[in-house]
């Protein structure tokens, strides 16, 4: 692929829009987003994937435990969202609930990238909130989608 050059939506996700979802989502908040993609059809466990996908990306090593990954199997149209420790003692099992509910219907409407801008918008609000910005910490993870 050319340097520079648009890259191709991942089973129906535009990357570019997420990642850049993802960024405006942390400016306001040292708490860190991550998205991942599964490339392939599994027919394994969507939690379990995400919580391994969680560790493998060390998510859990940021200082103020403030890490947030969604993980999305497109092709099942099926995710799981996974918080570290530090956002777990701020944020109420409500909040996710909700979330995923509205990203839920988003992806059986055919809405993957939308719903997942959406997603990353209110979780990097709700960040923001417990999780304001930390000009000595800077960003610890990087903000592309792994695919």
């Amino acid at each position: 692929m050319v340097s520079g050059a648009p890259r191709p939506p991942v089973h129906g996700i535009d990357v570019e829009r997420v990642e850049a979802a993802i960024k405006a989502a942390e400016l306001g908040t040292s708490g860190e987003l991550r998205v991942a993609i599964s490339r392939f059809y599994f027919w394994g466990d969507v939690r379990r994937a995400a919580e391994a996908t969680f560790a493998r990306l060390h998510m859990d090593r940021t200082r103020h435990r403030n890490g947030v990954l969604v993980f999305v199997a497109p092709r099942l149209r099926r995710f799981a969202i996974v918080g570290d420790a530090g956002i777990h003692r701020q944020v109420t099992a409500t909040f996710w609930n909700d979330l995923a509910d509205d990203l839920a219907h988003d992806f059986r409407a055919g809405e993957l990238t939308a719903g997942l801008e959406r997603a990353l918008a209110r979780i990097g609000e709700r960040l923001a909130q417990h999780f304001p910005p930390d000009p000595g910490v800077g960003n610890e993870l990087p903000n592309q989608v792994v695919v």
